[in-house]
């Protein structure tokens, strides 16, 4: 795949996309009160620690914006979803960090998760965002909070969100109700 968009035909769409989700029910491993009672935690690692499959995942995350400028992934594992998909579309990849993690200038923005607050923050110099087309990515969507933050930092410095990507989407959750104009691609919902 190229940073130039290319016309598939639906069956190729649709072969990846199902490889894609297969490999992500088949690997993903559950582990129930994680981190705080009550929360199911989805481990992706093994997705991703499989080539055929975090492959898989690659390709259909980079084909949810091939018109992407740039590739940012929330911390942490939107880091290794991010770089594999900037390589795979040919743009550069930044990393949307937790708070208190990069040096300051910075542009922060808090949210809330399901169990608990955060912060997620993003270099305020050093990288011209202004007029930038974003591909946002992430694991998994949860409650929303994660990514409409994610997509709010990028908004504020003058780029444009023109897709956001998850592996996973916890439907029952409704996150995707707090997500802003731009298409949301899921792997797999649940």
């Amino acid at each position: 795949m190229s940073k130039h968009a290319v016309i598939e035909s639906e069956d190729v769409v649709t072969e990846r996309a199902a490889r894609a989700a297969a490999a992500v029910e088949r690997l993903t491993r559950w582990h129930d009160d994680f981190p705080t009672p009550g929360v199911r935690f989805a481990d992706l690692t093994p997705v991703f620690a499989d080539a055929e499959g975090f492959r898989a995942v690659v390709d259909c995350l980079a084909a949810a914006a091939p018109q992407a400028d740039l590739v940012a992934g929330v911390d942490a594992r939107g880091f290794l979803l991010g770089a594999g998909v900037a390589a795979a579309l040919g743009t550069g990849v930044l990393a949307i960090r937790k708070g208190g993690k990069l040096p300051p200038p910075v542009v922060s923005r808090e949210y809330s998760l399901e169990y608990g607050s955060a912060a997620l923050e993003i270099p305020a110099d050093g990288v011209d965002l202004a007029g930038k087309r974003i591909l946002l990515l992430d694991d998994v969507l949860a409650t929303g909070g994660t990514l409409a933050a994610a997509a709010q930092l990028f908004t504020e410095v003058g780029a444009e969100v023109v897709a956001a990507a998850v592996v996973l989407e916890l439907g029952f959750l409704k996150g995707r109700e707090h997500q802003g104009d731009y298409p949301l691609t899921s792997i797999v919902t649940l």
